[in-house]
């Protein structure tokens, strides 16, 4: 039942590039968390084009014409890295862009490996992220690392402005640092024995490692969200859901709530989802609750703690 109501997730839709001021550096950032490091590190003196829109799946992303010509015209393209944008290669070279291709994975900690369900899977051993997970930006050590990454490509490009993206990145360090520090304390609230944690997919490795909770497993046990699952799958994991008392599954933004519904009800625990459904593989609309990534973080916080603690 539970499978037969997971449905595809959305298709990405290309952001629509604007033209900035003549004297600002042109960005092309692939998804909505590196475009918003670049507009932290950036502030002013660059313009930052999003090809990957608010709330949506960047699984089955196809880039459009226009951001084809976007990352052409482009003085710094900013990746996330660890095979999370699969596309990007080809599109840079269908563009024909030849300046600054910036991996803001550079240097982060990485998880290595994947699920046994994953890989059973995919025999041959190819998988879409490659070897690692590619969901970085969950732990803020690694939004740190990226925002370095980014400060370093924009100098690199921009020399007379190195100054002000150094003081801009020096400043987004110590938000990310009082962001890590309140984390810690709102999840050090929850008992101990129900920091367990089920989602829609396995996004969210990075946080769950640096807090302290636990995976208990996801309807989707992959990294991928068009991975495909099998009806034991499911079966192991309301079992497993049932035998480790989880109190909650969470929904995703960016994926269908139906299959997380299923599987809540077959296991009789809550489902958390809607207004209150996690960002994992994106950030929300302008204006919402978790339209930056100190917002989002926030909010995921917030709403894992309220449903366990």
């Amino acid at each position: 039942m539970i499978l037969a109501l997971l449905t595809s997730a959305a298709c990405g839709g290309g952001g629509e590039p604007a033209e900035g001021a003549a004297d600002t550096l042109s960005v092309v950032a692939t998804t909505t968390q590196v475009a918003d490091f670049a507009r932290q590190i950036g502030g002013g003196a660059v313009h930052v084009t999003q090809l990957l829109r608010p709330n949506v799946d960047p699984h089955d992303f196809d880039p459009s014409p226009a951001d084809l010509q976007a990352l052409a015209d482009a003085d710094v393209i900013v990746e996330n890295g660890v095979g999370f944008e699969p596309w990007l290669d080809e599109a840079v070279s269908s563009a024909g862009h030849a300046g600054e291709v910036v991996d803001a994975s550079r240097g982060a900690h990485l998880r290595e490996g994947h699920h046994e369900e994953e890989a059973a899977e995919h025999p041959d051993g190819e998988h879409e992220h490659g070897e690692h997970d590619p969901h970085i930006w969950h732990d803020p050590a690694n939004a740190k690392v990226m925002a370095a990454n980014i400060e370093q490509a924009l100098a690199k490009a921009d020399p007379s402005g190195a100054a002000g993206y150094a003081q801009r990145r020096r400043a987004y360090d110590a938000e990310l640092d009082r962001l890590d520090d309140w984390i810690e304390q709102r999840i050090s609230t929850i008992p101990r024995s129900d920091r367990k944690v089920v989602t829609n997919h396995d996004a969210f490795g990075y946080y769950l490692d640096r807090y302290g909770l636990t995976y208990v497993g996801a309807i989707i046990p992959s990294f991928d969200t068009s991975a495909e699952i099998t009806g034991k799958n499911l079966t192991d994991l309301v079992a497993g859901v049932k035998n480790a008392g989880v109190k909650a599954i969470f929904s995703e933004s960016t994926l269908p709530p139906k299959a997380a519904q299923a599987l809540a009800a077959e296991a009789g625990v809550q489902v958390v989802g809607g207004e209150n459904a996690l960002y994992g593989d994106s950030l929300g609309p302008a204006g919402g609750d978790a339209d930056t990534y100190i917002t989002m973080m926030r909010h995921n916080t917030e709403v894992i703690v309220d449903a366990l603690g």
